[in-house]
Formats: structure tokens, sequence, C-alpha cells
């Protein structure tokens, strides 16, 4: 499915796809994932944005890359295979 990568600002989060769930990771300046999450479909942005500076869930990242999937399970699959690869500081697993 479709991978796109944006600056972890509210604008530019508001260009990210939103019609199908997603797997989303918040990367360093470096490019390391701080945070790894999914989000379903029509609340890909606002879950998003609940992770910027100022938000309910914050995250401190530089951009943010998400991965559209067909469905809720197939993101949360890939979601725990990310996070037992890469230990995100973030996650609290």
């Amino acid at each position: 499915m479709a991978r796109k990568t944006a600056k972890f600002t509210a604008s530019e989060i508001g260009k990210l796809p939103n019609d199908k769930p997603v797997l989303y990771r918040i990367l360093t300046p470096s490019g390391r994932p701080n945070y790894v999450g999914v989000a379903k479909r029509g609340r890909v942005q606002e879950r998003l944005k609940e992770h910027l500076p100022g938000g309910c869930d914050p995250v401190p990242g530089a951009k943010v890359r998400v991965e559209q999937t067909a469905s809720i399970g197939d993101a949360q699959k890939k979601e725990r295979a990310v996070i037992a690869r890469n230990r995100p500081k973030y996650n609290k697993r």
C-alpha cells in the first residue's frame, strides 16, 4: 500500500491520507523511530495531531511516516513487528 513521509507539523499532517488505516512512525531528526502507532480510517490526522507538542499524548519528532494498510488488523500486526525490531523510546511495551 501507499507510504508517505511529512514534517511533523499540524499543516503537514493535514495533508496526509485519512481514507485507510495506517501504521505511523514518528521519527527523530536522524530517522530513527521515536514512536510507532496505528490509526483507524478517518482518524489518522486527528491521532497524529494528538502527538504534537501541546496535544494530549505528545511525542517529540521531526517527521512522520505513514503506511496505509488494507485493514486495522494488518496495521496492528506490522506495529508489533516494528516495535519489537526498533524498540522506540516512547512505546511503553
